[in-house]
């Protein structure tokens, strides 16, 4: 059985919810970015159990088709900002079409009838925060970070960068200890 969890952004959210899966004795096959494959069905009431403990973590299980469909879109497009180091610069829309079957233009529009923003400005979001991330790692350059997000140049990422923020990327190295914001409030 598949079941859809909103707002499961990386790996430590993965881990909370097979845990929280073991603990209730549901048996499982696989826990993947926003998905959970059981070996069996869950029951209503294991579902409910499930989605309160996951709250904790600021997750929460999907019922309706709609925020199924917007869960793979995020999943998607967190994939392809957090994974893509560096590859060809594939573009986004072929790569969300060929995943979920759908036209671009189809999710694009769902997406942000539902969400109330576009896809893009959802990614340039997810690239700034993962900019802020490695930022704060100090482990690349920015010319490292540029390559790894696709950008054309470390001016276009620095342009980006401070129109979202306000901040260069120099300044904001500075301020190393100024908060991220979470994926699941953006």
């Amino acid at each position: 059985m598949k079941i859809y969890v909103k707002n499961m952004a990386c790996e430590s959210c993965k881990l909370f919810v097979k845990e929280a899966l073991v603990e209730l004795g549901i048996p499982i096959i696989r826990v993947e970015l926003g998905e959970i494959v059981t070996k069996q069905d869950v029951s209503d009431d294991e579902k409910r159990q499930l989605n309160s403990k996951i709250k904790e973590a600021g997750l929460e299980l999907l019922e309706k088709k709609q925020g199924v469909l917007i869960e793979k879109i995020r999943k998607v497009a967190i994939d392809y900002v957090y994974n893509s180091d560096g590859q060809p610069n594939h573009r986004f829309s072929s790569l969300l079409s060929k995943e979920l079957d759908y036209t671009y233009t189809y999710l694009a529009n769902f997406f942000s009838e539902i969400q109330a923003i576009t896809i893009e400005q959802f990614i340039i979001s997810l690239k700034i925060e993962r900019i802020k991330e490695l930022i704060i790692f100090g482990e690349d350059t920015f010319s490292e970070i540029a390559h790894k997000l696709n950008y054309s140049s470390v001016q276009h990422l620095s342009m980006q960068f401070k129109k979202m923020t306000g901040l260069t990327p120099s300044h904001f190295k500075k301020l190393k200890d100024k908060r991220r914001i979470t994926l699941q409030n953006i």
